[in-house]
């Protein structure tokens, strides 16, 4: 299993991370069953949010560290808020201090390897936000830390408060939501995908050495459903399925090995709860896509090289 240096920390993470946001769909026991699966395949990076399930993911998760006490040291766990479902966001010190007791009681561990502000709030003091990572960080809960979706200038502006690096920025990116790449290639042209609405994220990402989680990556619009095996994409899964038959792995793999082929090295985060779907998101790392079918790929989903 292929493991990358999280940002510039001294954390080497499996380039599939699991996303546990719909552990709540399962019993205690298929949880259990799934997370130690995972572990043996040898992923080693888990990540949540104190909305998950309302709460209930880490909950679940956390007793499978209760009753496992080795696991926690063989994990990394990462976690996220600052979403109050249909109220509002809050980046606030209060809020996030609060937050990150509630996550770690809920998990049952001392401390999160990297929290993140999970969406950007309008009215951040991003003084708050740094004294509340200081106070996180100097006392233990806390080693690491990171945002999500969160451009290029918000990043840049929170920085400057900060005494810790970014280490991660989670950004939907799929390759019929690849808007990242596709305004670099369309630039200056009046063309669909030319509007650079993520402020050249990917770009500032790389330069500072920020590592990419990818949400959503088999789905397409807003969680409108996945692309693989859509009809509505049918050129799509014509040519990922040729590709998929050349390499001997599923259409899965391949969706997964189009991402991984970016250079960015980006890290991917899965949403799945079957063992069976992450073996075949784990295949993805031994295929390293030629080029021309990099592009084709990207071609069949509708995007243009002008």
């Amino acid at each position: 299993m292929k493991k990358i240096k999280l940002g510039k920390s001294d954390l080497f993470v499996s380039r599939t991370a699991v996303g546990c946001m719909r552990m709540d769909s399962l019993d205690s026991r298929e949880a259990e069953r799934f997370v130690h699966g995972a572990v043996e395949m040898g992923l080693n990076f888990f990540d949540h949010a104190d909305i998950y399930g309302g709460g209930k993911c880490e909950e679940m998760f956390g007793e499978i560290l209760k009753n496992d006490p080795g696991l926690r040291e063989r994990i990394l766990l990462q976690s996220k808020a600052g979403i109050c479902p249909g109220v509002m966001y809050d980046n606030s010190k209060t809020y996030l201090l609060n937050a990150v007791d509630g996550i770690l009681k809920r998990l049952h561990t001392e401390y999160l390897d990297v929290f993140l502000i999970h969406r950007p709030d309008a009215l951040a003091e991003p003084e708050e936000i740094g004294e509340a990572f200081e106070i996180l960080h100097h006392s233990g809960k806390v080693r690491h830390f990171g945002v999500s979706n969160h451009n290029s200038m918000q990043m840049e502006l929170l920085s400057g408060y900060l005494k810790q690096d970014l280490l991660v920025d989670q950004l939907q990116f799929s390759i019929t939501n690849s808007n990242m790449v596709r305004s670099g290639m369309e630039v200056n042209m009046e063309t669909e995908g030319a509007p650079d609405r993520d402020g050249s994220v990917l770009n500032y990402c790389r330069k500072n050495h920020i590592t990419i989680q990818t949400w959503s990556p088999f789905q397409y619009g807003m969680f409108e459903g996945v692309f693989l095996g859509n009809p509505r994409f049918e050129a799509l899964n014509k040519v990922i399925d040729k590709v998929a038959e050349k390499y001997g792995v599923s259409n899965t793999s391949v969706a997964a090995a189009w991402i991984f082929r970016h250079p960015a090295n980006m890290q991917i985060l899965t949403g799945t709860m079957k063992l069976s779907r992450l073996e075949e998101i784990c295949r993805a790392e031994e295929i390293n896509l030629e080029r021309e079918e990099w592009y084709r790929i990207y071609l069949a989903a509708g995007h243009i090289l002008p």
